[in-house]
């Protein structure tokens, strides 16, 4: 069985995570196909509210190269599947300013099904980013020295 896990490294840069969820997607049939194949990148992906449903846009979904006239559209908009008290904590907090609701990660369950990892974040700033590129280094360094010695 292979591991998929396919991760926005980029959104862990840009935002600090308040909170994750995990939710299912609604794929069609050459997507789920394309997604386990690893054809995906998330870089460009944002979530929005949608009369009270979640909706994931701009995830791209590269087309199923054995896929025949019937394959997916490569960005379409794509629901989310969460609970609805998690929905209305979702919202509850999307109406605090400052607050993002950002996909961070695509990953195999348990169970074989295809889910995708949000996070309710807020924008770091431009020092907060310093720090974390900081703190990479410096980490780097150290695994350096160890290996070294």
């Amino acid at each position: 069985m292979k591991k998929i896990e396919i991760v926005n490294k980029k959104a862990k840069f840009e935002y600090q995570f308040l909170q994750t969820f995990e939710a299912g997607m609604v794929l069609l049939g050459t997507e789920v196909k394309s997604v386990k194949a690893g054809n995906v990148n998330m870089n460009d992906a944002y979530c929005l509210i949608v009369n009270g449903e979640i909706i994931i846009k701009s995830l791209y979904i590269a087309e199923y190269e054995l896929g025949n006239i019937n394959n997916h559209e490569t960005r379409r908009d794509r629901k989310l599947l969460l609970r609805k008290t998690e929905i209305k904590k979702i919202i509850k907090k999307m109406n605090e300013k400052g607050n993002a609701l950002v996909p961070y990660k695509i990953f195999m369950s348990d169970r074989r099904l295809l889910k995708i990892e949000i996070a309710l974040a807020v924008g770091k700033k431009t020092f907060d980013k310093r720090q974390t590129i900081k703190d990479r280094e410096s980490k780097r360094d150290l695994a350096r020295i160890k290996k070294i010695t």
